[in-house]
């Protein structure tokens, strides 16, 4: 998981805690919030494709061995 993504879930949760306020405004920010961080867990990036005339050069040591 990249750097970015654990700090930013992380801000997140940290606002998520500030808002405990019982009024209505901190609890739809707290719920949006919330979702968020849900969405950012379910998250899974796609393997990276590669053009099909490119070779990694690690696998062409391999392959001439």
């Amino acid at each position: 998981m990249l750097p970015t993504y654990v700090l930013a879930r992380d801000h997140l949760q940290r606002a998520a805690i500030i808002l405990q306020g019982t009024d209505q405004r901190s609890r739809q920010l707290r719920s949006i919030i919330e979702r968020t961080i849900g969405l950012m867990d379910e998250y899974r990036p796609e393997p990276a494709t590669r053009a099909a005339n490119v070779l990694e050069l690690n696998e062409y040591r391999h392959r001439r061995g």
